[in-house]
């Protein structure tokens, strides 16, 4: 991929000049390559109803990892437990494998290598580019100037025994829930002044957090919570906060979700989270796993931890 001409000093000493491609930063030889050979070159695929993920070890290096969770779109990140290259701007290429010369690099973009052992980070759509490249017999690779020396670091992920374990990864996104945790964990209802009735979009959201804890065994408690705006009497307003919590409650229960995971509570205009009143209209549903510190008990989220 890099040209060299040989040319002379005045002192007879042979030296090399090379023309670098736009996309790269340093030539092969200069640079520290890692990547799996034909030989070592493994996917594992790892599936569940809440993440599908394709990992490919790089040897020196550390790991490859196409993620892709549940109420997401597919992701790829780099972990190295030792820091290589320089925090800034990599070139991220697919290009061709070096049994397959004369095939030009695709350069995919810029991206950010940050400190940390997650040192590289790519959203969906060049995550999909690595992986048709992968599919295609190329493979993505990564440059950076080396945190060490004047060189450079390059990352190549194999394209060998990717084809099987992407079919599984195929199959395996096709079965994955709606939503992840952290997307359901903390949700809000809102109603509208005097209501208390649930909205299609409500139903959905309720039918999602229903589909996610009957999943996930790890739920020991659902915290729900019902607000008003200070609209009216506080005696009126304490009311209807106690029935759109239950509106919430008896819907999660029709869903399937055990009784005894409902922790039902109404707090009237107690606890406003704004002063727009349509804001302070709403229920609160909060998930708490196992393990999990008991942080988020107070309605009005005692000690900064959440508030409504």
């Amino acid at each position: 991929m890099v040209m060299l001409k040989r040319r002379s000093t005045k002192k007879g000493v042979a030296t090399f000049a090379g023309v670098l491609l736009v996309w790269t930063f340093a030539s092969p030889a200069a640079a520290s390559s890692y990547g799996a050979g034909i030989e070592n070159s493994r996917w594992y695929l790892s599936e569940s109803v809440f993440e599908c993920s394709l990992v490919h070890e790089v040897p020196g290096f550390g790991r490859a990892v196409f993620s892709h969770r549940a109420g997401e779109d597919l992701a790829f990140y780099l972990e190295s437990t030792v820091a290589r290259m320089k925090p800034g701007r990599g070139q991220l290429v697919v290009e061709a494998p070096v049994w397959r010369p004369g095939v030009a690099p695709r350069p995919v973009g810029a991206v950010s290598v940050s400190d940390g052992q997650r040192s590289v980070s790519v959203g969906s759509k060049e995550a999909s580019i690595m992986a048709q490249g992968l599919l295609q017999g190329m493979q993505p690779t990564l440059t950076r100037v080396s945190r060490y020396g004047q060189g450079a670091v390059r990352v190549s992920l194999s394209n060998v025994n990717f084809s099987a374990p992407y079919s599984g990864y195929l199959q395996c996104v096709s079965g994955l829930l709606p939503v992840n945790y952290d997307q359901i964990r903390r949700s809000r209802v809102p109603f509208s002044s005097g209501g208390a009735a649930l909205s299609e979009d409500d139903r959905a959201l309720l039918d999602n957090i229903v589909t996610y804890v009957l999943a996930d065994s790890t739920i020991e408690r659902i915290l729900v919570d019902g607000h008003s705006d200070s609209i009216g009497s506080r005696i009126d307003n304490r009311a209807l906060s106690e029935e759109r919590a239950t509106v919430v409650a008896e819907y999660l229960k029709a869903g399937g979700l055990d009784e005894d995971l409902l922790i039902v509570r109404s707090h009237g205009d107690q606890f406003p989270v704004s002063r727009r009143h349509r804001d302070n209209r709403r229920v609160t549903i909060r998930l708490q796993r196992q393990g999990e510190r008991p942080e988020f008990q107070q309605a009005n989220g005692s000690g900064g931890t959440f508030s409504g």
